[in-house]
């Protein structure tokens, strides 16, 4: 194929070529989907339903369970139906469209991560300035910044990344749509502007690291600070599980972009591709519900 507009469809990697296997890996997917919308479908249900929960934490989080929803029914769905139909093939359009998506949910997730840990600082270093600093105002335009945050690097980098001739076939190693795979296939240096693309996503993504860092420091600090253990245990329970999903977030998200060419390998890939787009995603709830009594007993109470 000799450019992108002969190009109507792409090739993704499939997890093996056994129907056995991918019939076994349709029922995998499915069991994890469903785990995640479950998972992530309570919260948000619990959070809108009960009043006690209407704070800037519980704000965020509803905010970060939607995003888990959408990022995780970008990549799985599709791959599923593959596997049932035994087929490879994304239309271009669809390609597209879940190259957009995934990189707008995930970067709006990073950008809400990072506002979460300011929450934290906040609430535990400066408590008295709490009700001013996040007021149902300021949350709201911190949580519509990270969401237009995300769609607007997403469309630069979707615009740019299918405006480019492609010449190196369809076939992309990823069991979906994903950047790096469809700039594979490009021209030689005709990538460069997209580098320039990234470059700046980078630093963008550096510095929200840096500012989490920072943020968790200054609580270390304040938390040891405090007299009573049961205070000192208090503080950190309502740290932990934002500090685990973003220490999940970011090394599966690390070791994907960042591991030496020299141990890449399809397989590998796709392991490392599942890791850092599927997991989090499921995993979250069960983060967030296991270290959070408050979150707990308001479920409780909307089950029963």
């Amino acid at each position: 194929m000799s450019n992108s507009s002969s190009i109507t469809q792409f090739l993704l990697l499939p997890f093996t070529d056994t129907r056995e296997l991918q019939l076994l890996h349709f029922w995998l997917f499915l069991g994890i989907y469903l785990a995640a919308l479950l998972g992530n479908g309570l919260i948000i249900t619990t959070i809108a339903w009960d009043q006690h929960l209407h704070t800037p934490m519980y704000f965020f989080l509803l905010n970060l369970a939607l995003l888990d929803l959408g990022s995780i029914s970008t990549t799985l769905p599709k791959s599923m139906a593959n596997s049932l139909s035994d087929s490879r093939a994304i239309s271009y359009l669809e390609c597209a469209t879940q190259l957009f998506l995934f990189i707008f949910l995930i970067t709006a997730e990073f950008c809400l991560l990072t506002i979460m840990s300011y929450d934290r600082y906040v609430a535990i270093c400066k408590p008295l300035h709490y009700g001013t600093l996040l007021g149902s105002r300021a949350c709201v335009h911190m949580a519509a910044a990270a969401w237009a945050t995300g769609f607007l690097n997403s469309l630069l980098h979707t615009a740019n990344t299918f405006s480019l001739p492609l010449c190196k076939g369809n076939a992309l190693g990823q069991f979906f749509c994903e950047m790096p795979q469809i700039l594979k296939l490009s021209c030689s240096h005709s990538y460069l502007r997209e580098l320039g693309l990234i470059v700046v996503t980078a630093c963008l993504t550096f510095g929200c690291f840096v500012f989490i860092v920072v943020s968790y420091v200054q609580i270390l600090r304040a938390v040891l600070r405090i007299p009573s253990e049961q205070g000192r245990h208090k503080a950190f329970s309502t740290c932990l599980p934002h500090l685990a999903v973003v220490s999940l977030f970011v090394s599966t998200g690390m070791f994907a972009n960042l591991k030496p060419p020299s141990i890449s390998s399809p397989s590998l890939d796709l392991v490392v591709s599942v890791l850092y787009s599927v997991v989090p995603p499921a995993v979250n709830p069960l983060i967030y519900s296991m270290r959070n009594q408050e979150l707990k007993d308001a479920l409780w109470k909307l089950m029963t």
